[in-house]
């Protein structure tokens, strides 16, 4: 798979002092990021990340499993990695992030300069979540609705439906399936963001991210239930553009 493939830039801007990677959400595609280069600053090119099976590359395979997701996503983005550059990942991109960071310092020798993840938990801690992602249709479909994240017209709607449900369980079944395996921390610093009405993800669940770098840790909550990210996008914005500003 070519790098194209993987980012949505038309082509890198080789003024920028460095990258951001951003990767979604659970049924979420690169679009999801289209806004945030015009409210982060030109110095911090943003690089949204599109998976396969979605957008542009509707007709590739999903991945299921998290550990080949992130294999391929490393050598898909080694050539963008020649600058500083950071991840941001909401939800199941927190994970991808996560992993894709300790990949490429235990195989390519390459550090993240910051991670920031949001809407999940830390990885180490115990997963009590049923199994959802094999559900009969009808039952997936009454979860999404629990969940709020997938709108009400795609829901209602068979042939949206059809699209959309085979992403979901994809991606799913890497959350789902995931299992972490200890490694010593990361030297970047972390932010982790969440939301105070989020009844997926707890102040306590983000906070335990500290125990994964051994630079500096903070925790930012916002207003909003588990897809704060958008309604925040203007705050979370600003945290950005100001803790990137910091380590550059």
């Amino acid at each position: 798979m070519s790098s194209s493939n993987w980012l949505t830039l038309q082509k890198p801007d080789r003024q920028a002092k460095q990258r951001l990677f951003c990767f979604p959400y659970a049924g979420g595609a690169a679009f999801i990021y289209r806004d945030w280069s015009k409210n982060l600053p030109p110095s911090i090119e943003v690089c949204p990340v599109q998976l396969p099976g979605r957008g542009s590359r509707m007709r590739e395979p999903f991945f299921r499993r998290i550990e080949p997701l992130v294999e391929a996503a490393a050598i898909a983005l080694l050539p963008y990695l020649d600058r500083p550059f950071a991840f941001f990942g909401h939800s199941m991109g927190a994970l991808i992030s996560f992993e894709l960071a300790r990949l490429l310092r235990r195989e390519h020798k390459l550090h993240v300069s910051k991670l920031f993840l949001s809407g999940r938990g830390a990885p180490h801690l115990p997963d009590r979540e049923p199994t959802t992602y094999n559900l009969p249709e009808p039952e997936f479909i009454a979860e999404l609705q629990r969940l709020k994240g997938t709108p009400q017209e795609v829901l209602a709607h068979p042939e949206l439906m059809d699209l959309m449900s085979p992403i979901l369980r994809a991606d799913f079944e890497i959350c789902q399936t995931y299992e972490y395996v200890p490694e010593p921390p990361l030297e970047c610093p972390i932010t982790a963001f969440g939301g105070l009405q989020d009844e997926e993800v707890s102040h306590r669940q983000l906070d335990a991210w500290r125990e994964h770098t051994n630079s500096l840790f903070s925790l930012r909550m916002f207003p909003g239930d588990h897809f704060f990210l958008h309604a925040s996008a203007p705050v979370l914005h600003r945290m950005i553009a100001q803790e990137l500003w910091d380590v550059t």
